[in-house]
């Protein structure tokens, strides 16, 4: 081998250790950066004929499991999704209260029960008369506060979706400019790697909305879709999502009446089937909120207050009830249309007749809720037929069951929805943190990284040995002539 050979081998030498030192840096100083990815400099032999040997850099290659990762956004997609539920159940769980809380819709209905059998012992009592109407009010309000709590929780899941929207379409943006970049910094000869960890951060950061699988294409660029299918990136122009959201959501709207939005693809409105295209993630989980599980609850909580209403807007309870008239309780101080159930909830409302803060009397609540005047005030027969109004499976009420029965189950639907969401969710947490740390195992290890590093100075150190060896020989050479 020649001198120059051997000097052009040395150097090709230093090059690789200095830009291994540089990889081996990178790799430390980004060890805790999430979505970075540790770093390998690929090398290989240069031809001995055409090269005069030495080291080739081939470039940097970027150590992830595609795989793993994968699996790791699936898992994202489903603790969103889970979590989402869970949160929703929780919230109207404690909206409807438990059998322990006196706050619960059950510790309402029983004091109300109470006030009506201690009312029934002394109907002289105007304290007592006082409690049943202060109990009665209360009732209707914990209703009415129910019902309010899931229209919240439903406007709350509209304006969750836009939100997730913006940030899916803000997202694919930004892998579809960073796309550009790579292709870009590659056909330079650059290396792209810090690219590629933004674009991988870009694109974990959307994958609690919905799942999506990645899948390689030439140049450096990705194209991206949902696990059922619909493209989200695949070119340079990413697709756009959209979706309107509603200024505010009553018990009575629904994508059925026109009054909610789902969403639209490149503009063209996707059918309720064709939202499965975009299930598995937070997104399907809002959506299933505001259109399937707060309406149901809602239904539930309207049927209860119907349920009530009836039950003291019977004749049979109430002789001085005529058709037409409401009786303790009322809609929004009207008789109830049968035809406009839906919302009844957020609407029910003592009866202002007996609420004196109202200009109402009291003893109507012992005499008749439309009593001309004041009867006997020993007379305690309206007010045993109200308490066992509440006990009542037949008369005007269709259940077939007693309130505190209705009242029960209606606590019960909530506990057990809460209680299955929140394991759901915790399965779905522990796969989540599963999968998260079989990613981060393949990420950067120090050790690994600082033994890297002693090889580097082993080379750095036997290639300047050839140089100094080749400075050595040219010495020589040059004080022999």
């Amino acid at each position: 081998m020649s001198i120059t050979a051997a000097i052009s081998n040395a150097i090709s030498g230093l090059t690789a250790v200095s830009r291994g030192t540089e990889v081996v840096s990178s790799n430390i100083a980004n060890a805790q950066t999430p979505g970075s990815a540790a770093r390998d400099l690929n090398i290989s032999s240069r031809s001995l004929y055409a090269n005069g040997g030495g080291v080739h850099i081939n470039g940097v290659t970027r150590a992830v499991p595609a795989a793993i990762l994968a699996d790791n956004r699936v898992a994202q997609a489903s603790f969103g999704k889970s979590n989402t539920t869970y949160e929703f159940f929780r919230t109207i769980e404690s909206s409807i209260g438990t059998a322990d809380q006196t706050t619960s819709l059950n510790g309402l209905l029983t004091a109300f029960d109470t006030a009506l059998a201690a009312a029934t012992a002394s109907p002289d009592a105007p304290v007592r008369l006082l409690d049943v109407a202060n109990s009665a009010k209360g009732l209707a309000e914990k209703l009415n506060s129910i019902s309010g709590d899931i229209s919240t929780a439903r406007a709350a899941a509209d304006t969750t979706i836009a939100n997730d929207v913006q940030r899916l379409n803000e997202s694919l943006a930004e892998v579809a400019r960073l796309n550009r970049q790579i292709t870009i910094a590659q056909s330079k000869g650059q290396d792209a790697s810090s690219l590629m960890d933004m674009r991988q951060s870009a694109v974990d950061a959307i994958s609690d909305i919905v799942p999506v699988q990645e899948v390689s294409r030439g140049a450096g660029q990705i194209a991206l879709f949902t696990k059922s299918g619909a493209a989200l990136l695949d070119g340079t122009t990413p697709s756009t999502i959209g979706f309107t959201a509603a200024p505010i959501i009553g018990p009575e709207m629904s994508v059925a009446n026109g009054q909610l939005s789902l969403l639209t693809l490149n503009g063209e409105p996707l059918s309720s089937g064709q939202m499965a295209l975009f299930k598995g993630g937070s997104l399907e989980a809002n959506f299933k909120i505001r259109d399937e599980l707060a309406p149901e609850y809602q239904s539930r909580i309207d049927a209860y207050a119907v349920d009530l209403y009836q039950r003291f807007a019977d004749p049979a309870v109430d002789p001085t009830i005529s058709a037409g008239l409401p009786g303790l309780f009322t809609d929004r101080q009207t008789a109830l249309d049968p035809a406009a159930q839906v919302g009844f909830a957020n609407r029910i409302q003592m009866n202002a007749l007996v609420d004196e803060s109202a200009g109402g009397q009291l003893w109507r609540i012992r005499d008749g809720i439309h009593a001309a005047s004041a009867g006997d005030v020993g007379n305690s027969s309206l007010l045993n037929n109200a308490r066992a109004a509440l006990t009542d499976r037949a008369g005007l009420a269709t259940s077939g069951q007693t309130a505190f029965i209705l009242a029960t189950q209606l606590m019960s639907f909530a506990a057990a929805n809460r209680l299955n969401s929140e394991t759901s969710s915790q399965h779905d947490k522990s796969y989540l943190n599963s999968m998260t740390a079989s990613l981060l195992s393949y990420g950067v290890d120090s050790d690994k990284e600082f033994e890297t590093l002693l090889q580097l100075e082993n080379a750095y150190t036997a290639n300047a040995k050839v140089l100094q060896a080749a400075h050595d020989m040219i010495d020589t050479i040059l004080r022999l002539t």
